[in-house]
C-alpha cells in the first residue's frame, strides 16, 4: 500500500502512546494502516461479486430475459465507491508522505485523524454492498420483460383529413392475422404522421405488447445503424463490447433479446427490402404474435416485405385539404379581408392535396394579412411554382423519391412526364413512343421488347408513386402537380438553368414565347394553346423535343426549323395547318413526327431529308391526297400511321411498305376491292397491320372477304361492305373454315361491324381469342353472331370442345341488327363480361348465360331501349333468370 514508514521513529512512538491514552475516536489515527490495508482487500471481493453478478445477469439477457432495476442500482454504488477508494488511496499516500519530520507532530496527527475517519466509513459502505441481497434467489437477477410503453410523442391530438384511415390501420393492425403491415404513398404524403399515430396508440392499447420499438431507416442507413438503433432500444447497446461486435455478433444478441418478447417494430422510410433476419429481427408469426409496421414511397417494397395488400396514404380530397389549409393559416388571417377566403382556396388547390404542401404553404402563408400578398402567392403557384417560399422545404423531400430510381433511363423518362399541362392524362403507348422518339428506349430491337421496357419503366414510377394510373381502364398516367413542379425543378439543375425545360402547356398563349431566349432549351412545350403562327427563326442547337400539338395553327414560318439541329421529336398534332408545312423543311436528326389529325394536303419536300424517321402518324389527315413515293424515302421507318385519313392503302403505297425491312406497325384503311384480294400477298405489310379498316367495298363481284392471317392486328372495322360472308385464310378454297384452335388473329381487341348489310354471320370471329368488344350495328341481314352450322363442320368433336368463344369479351353492342337470332347457341361461360347493350333485335329470343355465365353479377348491366324486348326474352331456367334479373338497365 505505501502506507508504512510515512514518518520519523519518533513520531510513530509518539503516535501508540497517545492512541493508548485517548478514547475510540483516536482509534481513527492509530488503525488507519491496517483499514488501508483491509479497504484493499474488501473491495477486490466487491469487484469480485460484480462480475460474477454481471456475467449471469448478461447471460439472462441474452436469453431474453430482462434485469430487474435493484441491479442497476447496486451496480451504479459498486462503482461509485470503487472510485472514491481510488482516489482515497491515492491521497492519502500523497499527502502523507509528503509531511516531513519537521513538519511537526501535530500536521500529521490531524492528517492522519482525517484519513483515518473517511476510510473507516468507507469499509462499512464496502461491508453493506458486499453483504447486501440482491434479490432472495440469485436465479432471479433477472426476469421476463415487463411492456415497455412506448414513450408517446409530442403530435397534434387530431390528423386533420386521414382520421377516417388511421382507424382503419388500426383496425388491421389490431387483427390477429396482420403480422407485416406497409403504409405507402407518394413523399409528403403524410404516411410518417399516420405511423406516429398508430405508435401513439400502444401508449393506452391493452394488446399484450411487451415492448415497441420505432427506427428511422431512410434511404441511406446501413443495417448496422438499424441495429445500433434497435440495441439501444432494448438496452443492450451501451454495453462496452458492442462496439466492437460484428454485423452476425450484433444480429445474435437482438434475436436473443427479441425472441421471448412480444414485439412490434415501427420502421419509418424504407426503400428497399430490410433483411430482418441479417438484422436479428424474429418474423413475426402468428405464434409469437409479434409485428412489423412500415412506411415506403414504393408499393414493390411492401409486397417484397410480406404485405400484398398494402395501405395506400393519397393525398386529400378538396374538402379535407381545405380543412387542413384553414387550420395552418389560421382564422384571424382568413378573416382579415373579404378577398382573402377565396384566395387562400386557390393555394390551397395548388397543392392538390398534399399534405406536405398544405403544411409549409400553410405555414407561409399564415403570417400574410393582405389582400395583395395573397394574390401573389396564387400567381407565383402558378407561373413558377418552385420561387413559392416554403417550395426549398417541399421539393427535396419529393426529390428523395426521384434520386432512389434504379431502373436504367427511369430518371430522363419522368422527367420527360412534365412536359405536360397540369393534371393532364398521359397515354402510356403515346408516352413510350416519345420514349423511343428521344432515344431513351432503343429502337433496334423487336417492338415487343421495346414496349415492355417501356411499359417496365412506366411500372418503376407508378410504384415510387412519382406518377398516379387512371384507375378504370389503367392506360393513362399522370403526375400529381407538386411531384411535377419537382421534376422541373430537377431538370433545370435545381433552379440553376431554368431555361432546359421550357413548359408553358395549357396556359392559354396566343403567341410563341420570344424566340431569342430559346438558345438553351432542351424540351419546350407550348402543348394545348391557341397559338395561330409560328415565326422568325429560332436558333435553338440543343432543342430534342418540341410539342405543339392541340394548337390552333395556321401558317408556320419557312424558316422555323432552320436552326434546330437536333430536333428528335415534333408533335403538330391537332393542329389545323392550313397552309401546310414549309416546303424546305430539314430536320435531319427527327425520329418522331406527329401531323395526326391536321388539314395539311401534302408532305413537304424537304421532309425527304428526314432519313432517321422512324415513327410519323398522319391519322385523321382528312385532306392529305397522296404520300407514294415519299414514305419509302423513310428508310427506317417503324410506325406509319394513316387510318381514317383521305389517304388509302392503294397497290403503290402497298409496294413501297413492302420494302420497308424495319416497318413494325402500320394503322390504315382499305377502299379497294382490288387491295382487299392482293393483300394476303404482302407478307410483310400484313404482319405489320396493328389497326385496319374495310370501306366502301361494294363491288357486286366482291362477295367474299378473306382476311389474311394478322397476327398483330388488334383494331378491325368493316363498315359499308357488301360482301356476303367473311372467311379467314386458309379457308377461302374450302366449303368450310379451317379448326378455330389454330387462331389467325391472336391479338385482335376491338371489332366494328357497322352498315354491311350482306353478311350473315361473323363466325370467323372464333379464331380471335382475346377479343374484347364486339359492336354489330345496322347489319340488316345478320341472322347469327356465331353460326352452330358453320362452326362445327369439319371439325372434330374433340376440337369443338376446346373452343371457348368469347372467353376475353367484355361488352357486347348490338344495334339494329333486325335479323339476329343468336349470338351463340348454348350458354358460355363470359368470365370477363361487363355488359350487354342491344336496340332494335326483335328476333333475338334468347342470350348465352346461363346461370353461372359471368364471374359477378355486381356490375352488370342488359341495357335495352324497347321493354316488350325484355319480358319476351327466354331463359335457360328460373336460376338464370333470377342470377340477371336486377342486372337489367334501359338507356
Amino acid at each position: 500500500m505505501g502506507l508504512y514508514g510515512m514518518g520519523g521513529v519518533a513520531t510513530d512512538f509518539v503516535v501508540e502512546k497517545l492512541c493508548s491514552c485517548f478514547s475510540l475516536e483516536v482509534h481513527h489515527i492509530c488503525r488507519l494502516d491496517k483499514n488501508l490495508e483491509t479497504l484493499v482487500k474488501d473491495m477486490k471481493i466487491l469487484e469480485a461479486k460484480r462480475d460474477d453478478v454481471l456475467r449471469f445477469v448478461r447471460s439472462e439477457e441474452d436469453r431474453g430475459l430482462q434485469r430487474l432495476s435493484g441491479v442497476d442500482v447496486w451496480l451504479m454504488a459498486v462503482g461509485n465507491i470503487e472510485n472514491e477508494a481510488r482516489e482515497m488511496l491515492m491521497a492519502c499516500t500523497s499527502e502523507l508522505q509528503g509531511l516531513s519530520l519537521c513538519d511537526g507532530c501535530s500536521r500529521k496527527l490531524m492528517a492522519r485523524f482525517r484519513f483515518g475517519k473517511e476510510v473507516f466509513s468507507m469499509l462499512e459502505d464496502v461491508e453493506e454492498l458486499t453483504g447486501r441481497k440482491l434479490t432472495e434467489d440469485i436465479n432471479a437477477l433477472a426476469v421476463p420483460p415487463v411492456r415497455k410503453v412506448v414513450r408517446e410523442r409530442d403530435l397534434e391530438q387530431n390528423i386533420v383529413g386521414q382520421e377516417t384511415l388511421l382507424e382503419s390501420a388500426w383496425s388491421r393492425l389490431m387483427d390477429e392475422g396482420t403480422k407485416v403491415m406497409g403504409l405507402y404513398g407518394m413523399g409528403g404524403v403524410g404516411k410518417t404522421t399516420l405511423l406516429d399515430q398508430l405508435r401513439n396508440n400502444f401508449c393506452g392499447a391493452n394488446d399484450g405488447s411487451d415492448i415497441v420499438i420505432w427506427v428511422v431507416v431512410s434511404k441511406v442507413k446501413q443495417k448496422e445503424k438499424i441495429q445500433d438503433e434497435i440495441a439501444e432500444k432494448l438496452g443492450i447497446f451501451e454495453q462496452e463490447s458492442w462496439k466492437h461486435k460484428t454485423e452476425a455478433q450484433k444480429a445474435y444478441s437482438i434475436h436473443n433479446s427479441l425472441k421471448t418478447k412480444r414485439f412490434v417494430l415501427f420502421l419509418d422510410d424504407i426503400w428497399s427490402k430490410v433483411e430482418l433476419k441479417g438484422i436479428g429481427v424474429p418474423f413475426p408469426t402468428r405464434e409469437n404474435k409479434c409485428k412489423i409496421v412500415f412506411t415506403t414511397r414504393s408499393r414493390g417494397v411492401c409486397v417484397h416485405m410480406g404485405d400484398t395488400n398494402p395501405v395506400e396514404v393519397s393525398c386529400l380530397d378538396t374538402d379535407k385539404a381545405w380543412e387542413l389549409f384553414k387550420v395552418k393559416v389560421g382564422e384571424s388571417i382568413l378573416g382579415s379581408h373579404i378577398g382573402i377566403p377565396e384566395l387562400a382556396r386557390k393555394v390551397a388547390g395548388k397543392c392538390h392535396g398534399l399534405p406536405l404542401a398544405l403544411n409549409v404553404i400553410g405555414e407561409t402563408m399564415s403570417s400574410k394579412d393582405t389582400i395583395q400578398e395573397w394574390r401573389h402567392a396564387v400567381k407565383t403557384l402558378t407561373s413558377n411554382a418552385a420561387k413559392f417560399s416554403g417550395m426549398d422545404e417541399i421539393l427535396p423531400v419529393l426529390k428523395y423519391s426521384y434520386d432512389s430510381l434504379k431502373e436504367e433511363h427511369a430518371k430522363p423518362c419522368f422527367l420527360y412526364c412534365s412536359l405536360f399541362p397540369e393534371d393532364f392524362e398521359i397515354r402510356k403507348d403515346m408516352l413510350i413512343e416519345y420514349w423511343i422518339g428521344e432515344g431513351f428506349i432503343q429502337e433496334n430491337q423487336s417492338r415487343e421488347n421495346a414496349f415492355d421496357e417501356g411499359y417496365s419503366i412506366i411500372s418503376s414510377l407508378l410504384r415510387a408513386c412519382l406518377l398516379l394510373e387512371e384507375p378504370v381502364y389503367k392506360v393513362k398516367v399522370k403526375m400529381h402537380d407538386v411531384v411535377r413542379e419537382m421534376a422541373l425543378w430537377v431538370a433545370s439543375d435545381l433552379g440553376e438553368h431554368e431555361g432546359r425545360y421550357t413548359v408553358q402547356a395549357g396556359v392559354g398563349l396566343r403567341e410563341i414565347p420570344e424566340v431569342e431566349s430559346w438558345g438553351p432549351v432542351r424540351k419546350m412545350s407550348l402543348m394545348n394553346n391557341e397559338i395561330q403562327e409560328l415565326s422568325g427563326s429560332p436558333c435553338c442547337p440543343e432543342l430534342t423535343t418540341l410539342l405543339l400539338q392541340e394548337n390552333k395553327l395556321i401558317t408556320i414560318s419557312s424558316k422555323f426549323f432552320r436552326r434546330m439541329p437536333r430536333l428528335l421529336v415534333l408533335d403538330l398534332s391537332k393542329t389545323d395547318l392550313f397552309n401546310g408545312l414549309p416546303d424546305k423543311m430539314s430536320l435531319v436528326a427527327l425520329r418522331y413526327l406527329n401531323l395526326s389529325g391536321t388539314r395539311i394536303k401534302r408532305l413537304p419536300v424537304g421532309l425527304q431529308e428526314s432519313r432517321m424517321l422512324i415513327y410519323l402518324d398522319l391519322e385523321f389527315t382528312k385532306s392529305l391526297d397522296n404520300v407514294s413515293g415519299m414514305i419509302s424515302k423513310f428508310s427506317r421507318l417503324r410506325r406509319l400511321g394513316l387510318l381514317r385519313s383521305k389517304m388509302k392503302l392503294d397497290m403503290s403505297l402497298l409496294e413501297e411498305l413492302q420494302l420497308l425491312k424495319y416497318l413494325q406497325v402500320v394503322t390504315i384503311g382499305i377502299n379497294s376491292c382490288l387491295v382487299a384480294e392482293k393483300l394476303s400477298n404482302y407478307d410483310r405489310v400484313v404482319k405489320c397491320i396493328k389497326k385496319l379498316d374495310y370501306s366502301d367495298l361494294r363491288d357486286e363481284s366482291f362477295r367474299v372477304l378473306t382476311l389474311p392471317t394478322m397476327v398483330n392486328l388488334c383494331d378491325l372495322r368493316i363498315e359499308k361492305c357488301g360482301m356476303t360472308e367473311i372467311k379467314t385464310e386458309g379457308a377461302a378454297t374450302s366449303s368450310c373454315n379451317r379448326s378455330p384452335t389454330c387462331p389467325s388473329f391472336l391479338n385482335l381487341s376491338t371489332v366494328l361491324i357497322i352498315d354491311c348489310n350482306g353478311l350473315k354471320d361473323l363466325t370467323w370471329l372464333l379464331f380471335a381469342p382475346k377479343l374484347t368488344y364486339l359492336r354489330v350495328s345496322r347489319s340488316t341481314q345478320m341472322e347469327y353472331i356465331i353460326s352452330q352450322e358453320k362452326a362445327t363442320n369439319g371439325v372434330t368433336e374433340k376440337e369443338a370442345g376446346s373452343i371457348v368463344p368469347f372467353a376475353s369479351l367484355k361488352y357486347f353492342n348490338l344495334d339494329s341488327v333486325p335479323m339476329l337470332k343468336s349470338i351463340y347457341w348454348s350458354s358460355l361461360p363470359f368470365p370477363c363480361l361487363k355488359g350487354i347493350r342491344v336496340r332494335d333485335c326483335p328476333n333475338l329470343r334468347k342470350l348465352p348465360l346461363d346461370s353461372k355465365s359471368v364471374a359477378t353479377v355486381e356490375g352488370f348491366v342488359i341495357e335495352f331501349t324497347e321493354s316488350y324486348w325484355k319480358e319476351t326474352i327466354e331463359w335457360e331456367d328460373e336460376a338464370t333468370k333470377l342470377r340477371f334479373q336486377a342486372s337489367w338497365k334501359r338507356y
